[in-house]
């Protein structure tokens, strides 16, 4: 794909959604941080309906660690993985108490140190929270980069590089969301809504649906 249409294509996106955001709900980098964490391999859905009855009762490290663990699991069982996620946010809390004030660090090499933290998650604290132009490749992104021909890429990292060198610097703080959006909305796994996309002329994807 040409720079120009790509061009285009984000323009596009931009013009449909000029003030994109993450569809968790958060009101402080920290809230961001745990509902990313809790969201591998869960809906955001399901990660905002947990965190909606946990958050008013702790949302600071401090007042999670004073839940106690148990606890804390309780308010997340009915996510995927609430087990080891429980463990890991707890602990994660625990180092923010003791190495960083209780404060999200913005800085990838602290966040990714911090149990459940991987470059995606600590992709989307920096960009969100703190507005860095990164990109966080999820399934949805990585399967709309590939379909397109936006950013091909073997794997998740191999796509974000080829976004990160792609994608014009207007774009790149909001490029994560509009992907995403697309992805879960337009651009969907077993049946893409073609007919509705308004990248369609734009896309590359040999096999379009009505």
């Amino acid at each position: 794909m040409n720079k120009e249409k790509r061009h285009q294509i984000l323009s596009r996106l931009r013009d449909d959604n000029p003030h994109p955001v993450t569809e968790l709900e958060y009101s402080s980098p920290f809230e961001l941080l745990v509902a990313v964490t809790l969201s591998a391999q869960a809906t955001d859905v399901g990660v905002n309906k947990a965190t909606r009855k946990l958050f008013p009762v702790a949302n600071t490290p401090q007042a999670i660690l004073d839940l106690g663990h148990d606890i804390l699991r309780d308010y997340i069982k009915t996510i995927g993985l609430f087990n080891s996620k429980a463990a890991n946010v707890y602990k994660m809390c625990q180092i923010l108490v003791d190495e960083h004030n209780s404060i999200v660090p913005e800085n990838r090499e602290a966040l990714e140190a911090l149990p459940g933290v991987g470059r995606k998650t600590a992709n989307v604290v920096l960009n969100t929270a703190f507005g860095w132009p990164v990109i966080a490749v999820d399934t949805h992104i990585f399967r709309v980069s590939n379909r397109t021909k936006l950013a091909m890429g073997k794997d998740v990292v191999a796509v974000e590089q080829k976004l990160e060198k792609v994608v014009p610097k207007e774009f790149k703080v909001d490029v994560h969301h509009w992907l995403i959006l697309h992805g879960r909305y337009t651009c969907v796994a077993r049946k893409p809504k073609c007919g509705s996309c308004i990248i369609e002329d734009l896309c590359e994807f040999k096999e379009k649906t009505d």
